[in-house]
């Protein structure tokens, strides 16, 4: 199953429309997408505008791909879950977020293992059609390091 998400906060029309297109020529996929408050309606797969946080750890879970905006949020659960993800930036530029930052957390986790980044809709197409390529990263603990913790409380207490 892919999971799709667009966070809690924003629309995300350009990345719904571009997984909609693709679904289309692509039955037989399942999808699940969380929408936000959208004006788009996909008509190829199943979706709400929002589901509770129980619901979407259940949906990282079971996905085999998340596919995301380039939010820190939903990364960071993907990685957590050990599932792999592609993300779209969202783009000032378009109105679609407040400023750049999704570009740059974009272009930074980019080369990391397990993430995926597609810049346009024709990218999110192409990328999910080879998904079957895609791997998670090592994930991540949900915890810091034991070793930042220490240095951290030697910090705190000299």
């Amino acid at each position: 199953m892919i999971f799709v998400t667009v966070g809690t906060q924003l629309a995300f029309d350009r990345l719904i429309a571009s997984v909609d297109a693709w679904a289309e020529k692509n039955t037989g996929v399942e999808i699940f997408a969380q929408i936000g408050p959208g004006s788009f309606r996909p008509k190829n797969f199943k979706f709400e505008s929002f589901v509770s946080p129980t619901e979407a750890n259940g949906l990282f879970r079971s996905a085999d791909l998340v596919v995301s905006h380039a939010g820190m949020g939903s990364i960071l659960t993907a990685l957590k879950y050990k599932k792999p993800i592609l993300v779209m930036p969202r783009k000032a530029s378009l109105g679609e977020h407040r400023n750049e930052h999704q570009l740059a957390t974009a272009k930074w986790l980019g080369n990391k293992a397990g993430i995926s980044v597609a810049n346009e809709a024709e990218d999110v197409c192409r990328i999910l059609s080879e998904r079957t390529q895609l791997r998670a990263g090592e994930g991540i603990s949900e915890f810091a390091s034991s070793d930042f913790t220490a240095r951290l409380r030697g910090y705190i207490d000299n």
